[in-house]
């Protein structure tokens, strides 16, 4: 009995290991991001000329007037592109707001403010909340770019070696907190704004006035951010750090370095900048007559406040990293902060390429009704199958949990789902903001699983400093109880969240009005 079952469990591992070749496969077929819009644009094409062929149309359901699909190779509608082209991509919304929230993020984590606080918030913790600490550090890290990947990553794996457990139990933590818990977070960062741009192109398919504004998770984050180190440290002290056992690898222990005196300076002073600036954001909408509520009836939720809030998320990290980069020196006068914004703005590069092809496919979508007519028709036949609610949502966060195992990008996922199922969850009655959310779900909980990843491959070098032998199967191995259990028990969170109703954020409710 004993070799049958060490015979099935070999079997078990060759079959899961040929399953992880074939998605490596299928993912490195699929062209670049930018090509798969490109590609996706022509599709637009060909469909609209289609279905215009057999005058394809739907019943708006709040008008009742009869939407036609319109054909993109026509007269009319090759001249619509040919003028509209520089206008997609100049007004497509999630451009200038990732752009001018960069500013804000490329001077502190240009300044180095990031980087020092993911050391402080790890190297000063307790050592039997250690494991929280680095969970709860890589979710913060999403605020800086590649501050999670490049340093806390193999810092968490340090810090577990130094302190005699196994470094990739630490790794392990590390990554789940950047990676798997990447849709969660205490503060907002640069995805919001990208996600919502992109939300709000999507819903304004339907409804022309809709704007999603980049808060509109933040409820549900913060929670989410809170499950995930609950989560995170469980898995990794109860079921990672058990099965990998004691480290006996030929790695060294290498000293940690602390926090310098001017670098806890600087710290004590962007933390000063910081409650600066939060309280002169809060006199503007806290008294009565705050000069961003709403002229019209005093109120905050639809107001200038919200309606601007990239500004003051970029004032929110521009004063902190400016006062952090003046303290320690690595800002010294204005061509310095004009060096860091500039660097933050050069790796946006291949951002705005993709951009420039998801706008026009957004916009030929809309411009040809084909988006709104998939919307109205796939929406009754979600109706029809009785296909809505809780089932509905976790059906939507399974199917964006296997697209993330071909496709990295979470922008680029979600500028190809946003069109069609906004508005198709919008005719069912649900707001963008519960479709972002299960989104971000998905998008998260399989990012530590799949060789897709951009950074997947770093991850293995980091693990191959400790053991030549660890390799894309030994990550994998060691991240799939993190997958499984963040699936599982983040959609319940949807799933509860959506049973009470409880709004996912500012402006965000569950529902239509």
């Amino acid at each position: 009995m004993r070799k049958i079952a060490v015979s099935m469990k070999a079997g078990a591992s060759r079959a899961f290991a040929k399953s992880l070749d074939a998605v490596e496969a299928v993912g490195n077929r699929l062209p670049h991001p930018a090509t798969l819009f490109a590609l996706l644009a022509v599709a637009v094409m060909i469909v609209s000329w289609a279905a215009a062929q057999v005058s394809t149309q739907a019943v708006h359901p709040v008008s009742g007037a009869a939407v036609t699909v319109k054909s993109l190779i026509s007269a009319d509608g090759v001249r619509w592109i040919y003028t509209n082209v520089v206008r997609n991509f100049v007004g497509f919304p999630p451009l200038g707001l990732v752009l001018a929230v960069m500013v804000g993020l490329g001077v502190a984590e240009g300044s180095g403010l990031f980087t020092v606080m993911i050391r402080a918030l790890v190297l000063n913790a307790p050592r039997r909340i250690i494991t929280a600490s680095l969970v709860t550090a890589g979710i913060l890290s999403h605020l800086a770019s590649e501050a999670g990947y490049v340093i806390l990553i193999p810092l968490g794996a340090m810090i577990f070696h130094a302190l005699g457990r196994h470094p990739m139990a630490g790794l392990a933590a590390a990554f789940c907190g950047v990676s798997g818990g990447f849709g969660a977070n205490f503060l907002i960062g640069s995805v919001d704004p990208i996600l919502a741009g992109l939300s709000t192109s999507a819903a304004q398919i339907l409804d022309p006035g809709l704007v999603i504004n980049p808060v509109v998770n933040y409820y549900f984050m913060f929670v989410s951010a809170c499950l995930i180190v609950a989560l995170g440290t469980w898995v990794t002290e109860k079921i990672v750090e058990p099965r990998l056992g004691a480290y006996d690898g030929p790695a060294e222990k290498a000293p940690v370095a602390q926090l310098t005196p001017l670098e806890k300076k600087g710290l004590r002073g962007a933390g000063w900048g910081l409650l600066a600036t939060v309280a002169l954001l809060a006199l503007t909408v806290v008294p009565g007559g705050g000069i961003f509520r709403n002229p019209a009836d005093g109120t905050v939720l639809h107001s200038p406040f919200f309606d601007g809030i990239i500004v003051g998320i970029l004032v929110f990290f521009f004063v902190p990293g400016l006062i952090y980069g003046l303290i320690v020196r690595t800002i010294r006068n204005d061509k310095d902060v004009v060096k860091h914004v500039t660097k933050s703005m050069s790796g946006l590069a291949g951002y705005i390429v993709l951009v420039f092809f998801a706008a026009q496919f957004v916009y030929f979508f809309s411009y040809s009704n084909v988006g709104l007519v998939v919307a109205i028709q796939g929406a009754e036949v979600l109706r029809n199958i009785g296909l809505t609610g809780v089932w509905l949502i976790v059906a939507f966060v399974l199917l964006s949990a296997f697209t993330n195992m071909f496709m990295g990008s979470a922008s680029a996922k979600w500028a190809i789902l946003a069109p069609v199922f906004i508005p198709m969850f919008m005719l069912l009655g649900y707001h963008p903001a519960l479709t972002q959310a299960a989104f971000r779900i998905g998008d998260s909980v399989t990012n530590i699983i799949t060789p897709m990843m951009s950074y997947f491959a770093l991850i293995v070098t980091f693990a191959q400093k400790y053991s030549e032998r660890y390799g894309i199967g030994t990550i994998i191995s060691t991240m799939l109880p993190y997958s499984l259990v963040f699936t599982v028990a983040w959609t319940l969170l949807l799933v509860l969240w959506f049973i009470v109703g409880l709004p996912l954020g500012p402006d965000g409710p569950l529902h239509l009005q």
